[in-house]
């Protein structure tokens, strides 16, 4: 898609003028094991990234369930939990030393810190709504609502990031909008409590709204990198999510202590049903699966492309309605169920997309299949190769 920068790299160590047929054994052999390594990081940062929002969409909604009732704990476990990061920052830094995009004079302090605060307050608002939204839906309903964020990413990246609304993508944004909006009709009741028409509805709007601000942030962080900072390397956008996290920890933390939520905490632990243990363990366990979610979403960046890391954070939401009709015992009534089958209707629309702009993409720069799993001769003689195109 035009505006999103994608990297190409290939890194070739000096080879002898007339290369042995052995040479060459070895050259293929160590190309496929590298594909082969690159895919296998692709699946376990897949894992992560289903398996992780997955988790804590469960955890979330099991604090509600048993007397939790605090919507500022419920988003300040949502980032707290971004020091998981920095492990991963350290020890993949070196195996991501290449420049995605570098326009030249770095962005000043001043810019830095004002994109920092911007996305960071943006960012706690919007886990904040998220947690409106658990807080009276069925999981299986929120998560279906959740499926729409990929329809404000396109809406939000045609206007911020110059992306082409082609039929596919606008056939996308259409069953994904009806999808959600399916579920405004809606009358069940949740199995745990009794919500009104007015809170099921307040959910719903929050739901939506930030999904909306979730891909509000995405197209704005694009921005920030290509507009403001002006850098697209591995440290540059693990700087830019680790700040963004802090800055919105501090916010949920306000917002903790402000609200007053923080003096009922003693009362709503003794309380708790499954006991004081269960509810710290929770928490703990929510703040860290939200961060294998955040690694496994990192990692999808830098091996392929932030649209697809968003794509597929999109594809774990219809598990979450199947895991919620087991564990909660939420009802999948005829709607969900047509709700659920048009989110994957919308969501393969996107993917496929996405496909075919890579096609052509590969195709404009004279790129065969067989071509970008191994490099070229004139390639190899070149050393490093660094191709930067818009999508």
């Amino acid at each position: 898609m035009k505006g999103d920068q994608e990297l190409q790299v290939i890194v070739q160590q000096g080879k002898e003028p007339n290369p042995t047929v052995q040479d060459e054994r070895n050259s293929v052999g160590s190309n496929h094991t590298n594909i082969y390594k690159r895919w296998l990081r692709v699946i376990i940062y897949t894992f992560f990234v289903i398996s992780g929002q997955s988790v804590a969409t469960i955890l979330g909604r099991l604090y509600y369930d048993n007397g939790g009732n605090s919507k500022w704990l419920a988003t300040v476990v949502q980032l707290v939990g971004f020091p998981v990061l920095l492990p991963y920052y350290l020890f993949s830094i070196k195996t991501h030393t290449t420049t995605h995009r570098d326009d030249g004079k770095a962005a000043s302090h001043r810019n830095r810190v004002l994109v920092y605060l911007a996305l960071g307050v943006l960012v706690g608002g919007d886990c904040y709504l998220y947690s409106i939204g658990l807080l009276y839906l069925p999981v299986s309903t929120f998560s279906l609502i959740c499926a729409s964020q990929l329809a404000f990413r396109a809406f939000f990246s045609y206007f911020l990031n110059s992306q082409k609304l082609t039929p596919i993508i606008l056939n996308s944004l259409l069953l994904l909008t009806i999808s959600s909006n399916l579920l405004a009709f809606n009358n069940e009741e949740s199995n745990f409590k009794k919500v009104t028409r007015g809170q099921y509805v307040t959910s719903f709007i929050c739901t939506i709204g930030a999904s909306a601000g979730f891909g509000l942030v995405l197209s704005l962080q694009q921005v920030a990198l290509r507009k403001v900072l002006k850098r697209q390397t591995f440290s540059e956008v693990m700087d830019l999510i680790i700040y963004v996290n802090l800055v919105a920890s501090c916010v949920s933390l306000v917002g903790l202590f402000a609200s007053g939520e923080w003096k009922t905490l003693s009362s709503e632990m003794d309380s708790y049903k499954l006991g004081k243990v269960s509810y710290a363990m929770n928490l703990v366990w929510t703040a860290i699966s939200w961060q294998v979610f955040n690694v496994g979403g990192t990692g999808l960046i830098f091996e392929l492309s932030s649209l697809f890391s968003n794509a597929i954070s999109a594809l774990g939401l219809p598990v979450v309605p199947v895991l919620a009709v087991i564990i909660f015992h939420d009802k999948m009534n005829g709607l969900k169920v047509i709700s659920m089958i048009l989110a994957i209707w919308g969501f393969m629309s996107y993917v496929y997309q996405h496909y075919l702009d890579d096609k052509n993409l590969k195709k404009s720069l004279g790129i065969s299949t067989e071509e970008s799993s191994a490099p070229s001769e004139a390639e190899r003689s070149s050393g490093q190769r660094i191709q930067t195109s818009a999508s």
